[in-house]
């Protein structure tokens, strides 16, 4: 009785049926070929951790395998050939499918494997970030709209009426929902916005070495910035210390 050969790990859940590759990135020639067989000079190898070991891979159209080692007899090669930037390969190839979609050095870098489910998939949950964000936009109030813009455009935020801040902001969350989502969550947002405007209106200020951050009136010292870390990102973690809240309150009674 014949020894029953064992399947490859990366195989496991394999699905037989017709697929499609495209070329990456923006580049859509006539034609495009990919190596296809393993060479001295051009290598197509791929590193079995079944076993521990570099695997020579060649396409060849008579045989049911892409590893060279399991391949026997005569060999009839032939090139991989994108034309228009894609690459239809039926279910009846599978050495050819196994080779592009789990073998290939440049699968997923030159060329990935056209999933549409997926990427259904994938554009209903960006579709789904962009309502969450442009609804929790919409609704935000003016001054937490103000320390979000302020992350992206900094002290241009001061020009803005607040029909125009309100439409940035829903632009800002339609186009990068993950973003907006995280800034909205984080608290120091809020607190970073609130140092800038205390700072914008002299009530304290900025070392020009960014350094320490003083009394805008006498120039007393309220503490000094870590090194390498962001002032403002100091300052609202400052305003979360027991004399910094102290300050804060402070502070915001100025503002009323």
């Amino acid at each position: 009785m014949s020894k029953e050969k064992k399947i490859n790990s990366a195989e496991e859940g394999w699905e037989i049926k017709d697929r499609r590759y495209v070329i990456r990135g923006d580049r859509n020639p006539l034609t495009f070929t990919i190596k296809s067989r393993h060479t001295e000079k051009y290598p197509l190898l791929y590193f079995d951790t079944d076993n521990n070991t570099q695997r020579a891979l060649r396409y060849a159209t008579n045989q049911s395998s892409p590893f060279v080692d399991e391949q026997k007899g005569e060999v009839t090669l032939r090139h991989i050939v994108f034309e228009d930037g894609a690459l239809f390969v039926p279910k009846e190839e599978q050495a050819l499918q196994k080779l592009l979609s789990l073998y290939h050095p440049d699968r997923n870098k030159r060329f990935a494997e056209l999933m549409p489910v997926k990427e259904a998939e994938d554009e209903v949950q960006v579709i789904n970030y962009q309502i969450d964000a442009m609804m929790l936009a919409r609704d935000m109030d003016i001054d937490h709209a103000e320390a979000i813009m302020r992350t992206e455009i900094g002290s241009k935020v001061n020009e803005l009426s607040s029909k125009e801040l309100r439409r940035d902001l829903l632009k800002f969350a339609k186009d990068q929902p993950y973003l907006f989502l995280e800034l909205a969550k984080d608290d120091n947002v809020e607190l970073r916005n609130f140092g800038v405007k205390a700072t914008e209106a002299g009530i304290i200020k900025l070392s020009q070495d960014q350094r320490s951050f003083t009394m805008g009136k006498n120039d007393r010292k309220l503490f000094s910035v870590p090194f390498d870390e962001n002032p403002y990102s100091a300052l609202a973690a400052w305003f979360k210390t027991d004399e910094g809240v102290e300050m804060y309150k402070s502070i915001s009674k100025k503002f009323k």
